[in-house]
């Protein structure tokens, strides 16, 4: 009996040995996969999408999203080039044709940066920095100012404040998720909060290991509440549960800016900054580009790359997807919008 008692248990630890090493496998192959460009790209040449109105330019862009019904197409825009100094609107409307349905938030916002809109067509957006900025504004989808969050122009890391917040996204029931931070001394947390603005929890400090952050760039929520962040500095998605309990990191998708999650688990991540001089000579910035894969394992399946690879001015910082499948970058540097139609 001692023999049989001594081989089961040799049985036992070896299977547990087995699934460990076969977890820890799958733990690096994770978190070490490299970004691939060799990948299809079902979707035609990206093409500017948007009409301003006669006389007003773009500025640069970095927050896009559909509304509601996934028709329409939301930007948070730079007013043309700087809003500190402006009266020009920086939340715009447009129709799945790209004409401007409307436009508001004049001379409210300093360094528009994140937008979201909720199950009932609210609009919110994040103002990184500056006079009137670290805060995130809810408006009606008419454009009445509904709630402020944060201090304007109060930076700090205590209840109620916040320190150039980078992103927002709103759950199905209302609940917010603030990525709160955008390098240097800023905060580098994600905020959680109540649908009447109440602060429920926070996580993440500055750093690089497990739910630590260094430049929380994006968010955004998949169909079981899971908390997707865009931790761009140190080249990874960050996966967390609702109440922030660390549950994967993903370096697959590049150097995230940016990362949208659309109602089928369908993950879109825009990577605006890799750099990649070893293997890409000619083109330093050659995996640069929008990934598209599945939210629930991680897979990548597809890959947008910037239109022109040898031109930094081109490809998104921000990314969405409309109900019909098309790709919204949205351009920072190359200011504006660009659509990429699915085929």
């Amino acid at each position: 009996m001692q023999t049989q008692a001594a081989q089961a248990r040799s049985t036992l630890a070896a299977g547990f040995a087995a699934t460990m090493i076969l977890f820890l496998v799958q733990a690096t192959a994770e978190t070490t996969t490299l970004p691939s460009n060799d990948l299809p790209n079902p979707y035609a040449v990206g093409i500017k999408f948007g009409q301003l109105p006669e006389g007003r330019q773009w500025g640069g862009v970095i927050a896009v999203t559909p509304d509601r019904d996934g028709r329409s197409i939301w930007a948070f825009e730079r007013c043309g080039g700087n809003c500190l100094n402006s009266d020009l609107p920086a939340v715009l409307e447009f129709d799945p044709n790209g004409k401007l349905i409307k436009s508001f938030g004049a001379a409210m916002f300093v360094f528009p940066h994140g937008i979201a809109v909720d199950n009932e067509g609210n609009v919110y957006v994040a103002d990184a920095d500056g006079k009137n900025g670290n805060v995130v504004v809810k408006f009606s989808p008419e454009g009445k100012l509904l709630m402020t969050l944060g201090k304007p122009g109060m930076p700090g890391d205590a209840p109620g404040y916040f320190y150039r917040p980078s992103a927002v996204a709103v759950a199905p029931d209302g609940t917010i998720f603030v990525a709160d931070g955008h390098g240097g001394d800023s905060n580098a947390r994600i905020v959680k909060l109540a649908p009447d603005g109440r602060i429920i929890t926070s996580w993440g400090k500055k750093g690089a290991g497990p739910g630590e952050f260094n430049e929380p760039h994006g968010i955004a929520l998949d169909s079981a509440g899971r908390v997707f962040v865009a931790d761009r500095v140190n080249s990874r998605i960050q996966i967390f549960d609702p109440d922030g309990k660390f549950l994967a990191e993903w370096k697959q998708f590049g150097r995230p800016s940016a990362v949208f999650i659309d109602k089928h688990d369908v993950i879109y991540v825009a990577d605006s900054q890799t750099e990649d001089k070893e293997t890409c000579t000619l083109d330093p910035g050659c995996r640069r580009g929008i990934r598209i894969g599945n939210a629930k394992d991680g897979t990548v399946k597809y890959f947008i790359p910037r239109p022109n690879p040898n031109d930094d001015k081109s490809g998104g910082e921000g990314v969405a997807a409309d109900a019909a499948g098309n790709v919204f970058g949205a351009e920072n540097v190359g200011k504006g919008l660009r659509k990429y139609a699915k085929q």
